[in-house]
């Protein structure tokens, strides 16, 4: 049997020190949580709160690295056919109990059920068993090089550990209860659901000894208590944060920035250096759009440009990516996107024998990128024929809303915009956006079994070249197939009260290790 190196848990000692607390952080975040189950999609905001609440077995650094997280050493057997992982010691759920690998398995066991990279461990006959409390084992039939990819994901849904009580809930229910071995535990009884939400300090969380970095390393929650405060008026929260009444306002819209920026008590930054990859979601499965030739008139249609000038003048704040991949994905290529033409746009809506079904937009219109972008797409797609109902909402009620598969006229819906972190979107294998599984893809649910044949043939390829070449036959596919339209990457903005230290910029916003002067 073949070993691999080892990846060793460094500066036990260091993790056993208590931590000082600083009463309350209170954070605006981007949005709403209307789904806290973190397994159960990909939802950005259950996300986030997942990672307050949650620990994984690994972790990106701030170089996108994977680093040992839960996780203290694992080794590789069989040519690649085992993984064989331990636990580091000491880790307790928030309830007090002890985290076993049982917990462990039976989290990923459900969590592959939902997500890209677990599906493609579950084509390979992926089996995990415990061995004893604190190791277990992957077991594949073939070897697959994007094991610790898979586990160390941080896009959503990541595969965050819960008790086994719970992740024996059936992958598409919510769990019942919000508990894991994370930084921080949830105030179910504090929860009001439009108003806030609450996280207490876990006193049983070990953190690693080393630095944080990125969503890797120490997660030391400084703080007794982290409020999220759900402000759907962004002026409300601007004047809020001015006032010193909230200390953090995410996904800050450009129109206020001058504002914060002449006030010395406020810093205003990148939330994270990725980009979210902003995009027009079509429903494939109802009509208009399950037609593919209406989904192509708008890739003649639509200028990410129009887009993004719609929300800021300022061009370092975002860019337009002709692609399926992102702009910083190795495997970006604008080969084949075909030029705007509203002339072609019109006459493929004419071709597709479009019945004037209303296109129906989900429109989030508490937030100022989606709303803007949801009223430039509108006026786009009246402009070559396509009739059209904007449907103005919270996001957490697009979150439930987009769920429906029924047809516009019984409470579904056609169209929402959404930018999923641009990790989502680097590279074929956990790309959300071009998942083309049917039922199992993203909200849109495309499907088409030869970007499925390729995304697979991707991942069981070692050459860089034939990564390459696959990536490229994929987008000339989805070409063809149009699961949804790029509109470009744009860099959403944070601001905190400058009397704070410490804030990560990790592909997730998160607020350990954040500190108060």
């Amino acid at each position: 049997m073949k070993r691999s190196v080892t990846l060793a848990l460094a500066l036990l000692a260091a993790t056993a020190l208590p931590v000082a607390a600083q009463s309350t952080l209170r954070v605006k975040p981007s949005g709403d949580v209307r789904i806290t189950d973190p397994h159960l999609g990909s939802d950005s905001m259950a996300r986030n709160m997942g990672y307050m609440v949650y620990d994984t077995l690994f972790a990106v650094d701030d170089q996108l690295r994977i680093r040992p997280q839960m996780a203290e050493s694992h080794e590789v057997l069989e040519g690649g056919r085992v993984w064989r992982f331990r636990l580091r010691e000491g880790l307790v759920f928030q309830d007090g109990s002890p985290v076993t690998a049982a917990d462990v398995v039976a989290s990923l066991r459900r969590w592959a059920q939902n997500d890209g990279l677990g599906q493609q461990l579950i084509a390979r006959g992926a089996v995990f068993e415990a061995e004893g409390a604190n190791a277990f084992t992957l077991t594949l039939n073939t070897p697959w090089g994007m094991v610790l990819e898979a586990l160390g994901k941080p896009a959503a849904p990541v595969p965050f550990i819960m008790p086994e009580r719970l992740a024996q809930t059936p992958a598409n229910r919510p769990v019942p209860e919000v508990l894991g071995s994370g930084p921080y535990r949830f105030v179910a009884n504090e929860w009001r659901a439009g108003d806030r939400l609450v996280f207490a300090r876990h006193a049983g969380y070990r953190p690693r000894g080393e630095a944080a970095a990125g969503l890797s390393g120490g997660r030391v929650a400084r703080f007794d208590r982290v409020e999220w405060l759900i402000m759907p008026d962004q002026q409300t929260a601007i004047d809020a944060l001015r006032k010193g009444e909230i200390d953090i306002a995410e996904d800050i819209p450009a129109d206020l920035l001058s504002v914060l920026r002449r006030d010395r008590n406020i810093t205003v930054a990148n939330q994270d250096d990725l980009g979210v990859a902003q995009q027009i979601r079509l429903n494939t499965t109802q009509p208009p759009f399950n037609n593919p030739v209406l989904r192509q008139a708008l890739l003649h249609a639509v200028n990410g440009q129009d887009f993004l000038s719609a929300v800021t003048t300022d061009p370092s704040q975002g860019r337009v990516c002709n692609s399926f991949y992102v702009c910083s994905s190795p495997y970006h290529s604008t080969a084949g996107w075909p030029s705007v033409n509203l002339d072609r746009a019109r006459q493929l809506v004419r071709e597709s024998g479009y019945d004037g079904t209303p296109v129906v937009f989900l429109n989030a219109a508490e937030n100022t990128n989606i709303n803007a972008f949801t009223l430039v797409a509108d006026q786009l797609f009246r402009s070559i024929g396509l009739r059209t109902d904007v449907q103005a909402m919270d996001w957490a009620t697009v979150v439930a809303r987009r769920q429906s598969r029924e047809p516009v006229a019984r409470g579904g819906w056609s169209v929402f915009i959404s930018g999923p972190g641009g990790l989502d979107m680097m590279e074929p294998v956990s790309h959300l956006g071009l998942r083309s599984n049917c039922d199992r893809a993203w909200f849109g649910w495309p499907c088409d079994e030869e970007i499925e044949r390729l995304r697979a043939a991707f991942a069981d390829t070692p050459d860089e070249a034939r990564k390459r070449e696959i990536a490229a036959q994929i987008q000339a596919r989805a070409l063809q197939t149009v699961p949804y339209i790029p509109i470009g990457v744009q860099y959403q903005l944070r601001a905190h009260r400058a009397n704070l230290t410490g804030l990560l910029n990790p592909p997730a916003p998160v607020y350990w290790n954040v500190s108060r002067r």
